[in-house]
């Protein structure tokens, strides 16, 4: 029994349905020829690879209901962004039989070890989707290490399957080189409810070091200590608080909304119009990244 965490089928009715409304009749024609051959595992490989060529890189488009059917089937999962070609190879991973466990790992590992840089992008795309999750945490860990940019936007980047799966030191490593690469740390799915202790102490230290070094840091990183402000890190949050930088003062207060700690709340209620934007919505983490994407 192939050991999917969600319903298999309807995903793949999900992603060809996007598949018909971007591409053309002969990919779609194509595909459904190589499709009448995918038992072989030669042939499945060769048309993984082959899929650019016949299908085209055209950027997709989807529709509301299509994305909600894809997010109800296994939350988090987002097309939002991909190339057709990703899609298409996505999609083609879950035509890959996966009733024996073993055959199955050796083909798609094989894969990743053979795979340029769109097929790893398009692999760790499926990660949510694969059969076996448990079976690809130690590749994502692995993948996190990566250095090049587009296979780490498709590990990071509204991805549900590492805040699912890593444990707490690959995840933290994984937030870490999100900062290193400068990503957009919104888009981590799961990344509050993925915060930790030890985080939280790996950031404060990253911050002393870049302070000391006269460079800047990312206010985002700083939600990540929402829920855990302590006497250790005040002084530092206060820092930030005081900051020329309206934006930085900003991710100040949004931390101090979020936490119980007393001292952290007087700071904030000593400012009401930064207390008043947080709770009518107009200031938060959404809000302070629409501002450094315009910076």
């Amino acid at each position: 029994m192939a050991q999917y965490v969600y319903d298999r089928q309807k995903m793949s009715e999900g992603l060809t349905a996007i598949i018909a409304g971007n591409s053309s009749e002969a990919a779609r024609e194509w595909l459904q020829q190589r499709l009448e051959k995918a038992a072989s595992i030669p042939q499945f490989n060769q048309t993984f690879t082959a899929i650019p060529r016949f299908t085209g890189k055209n950027m997709i488009t989807v529709s509301p209901e299509q994305a909600a059917v894809l997010h109800q089937l296994v939350p988090g999962f987002f097309v939002h962004g991909w190339t057709l070609d990703r899609l298409i190879r996505v999609w083609w991973l879950l035509q890959l039989d996966a009733a024996d466990k073993t055959a199955y790992l050796d083909t798609v590992e094989k894969l990743f070890l053979s795979a340029e840089m769109n097929e790893l992008a398009a692999l760790y795309s499926a990660l949510p989707l694969l059969a076996y999750p448990e079976a690809w945490i130690f590749r994502t860990a692995e993948g996190v290490r990566s250095n090049i940019g587009v296979v780490q936007e498709a590990i990071m980047l509204q991805n549900p399957y590492p805040a699912r799966y890593l444990d707490e030191p690959a995840w933290n490593q994984l937030v870490m080189k999100a900062i290193f690469t400068d990503k957009p740390l919104h888009l981590i799915s799961g990344l509050d409810q993925r915060s930790n202790a030890a985080l939280a102490a790996i950031l404060t230290d990253f911050a002393h070091e870049r302070w000391a070094a006269g460079r800047k840091v990312s206010p985002m990183q700083w939600r990540l200590l929402t829920a855990f402000v302590t006497d250790d890190n005040m002084a530092d949050l206060t820092r930030v608080w005081h900051s020329a930088d309206q934006v930085e003062k900003a991710a100040a207060a949004l931390v101090f909304s979020g936490t119980s700690y007393g001292p952290a709340k007087t700071l904030l209620a000593s400012d009401p119009a930064l207390t008043a934007e947080i709770q009518s919505g107009a200031l938060s983490w959404d809000v302070i990244a629409a501002k450094l994407t315009r910076n």
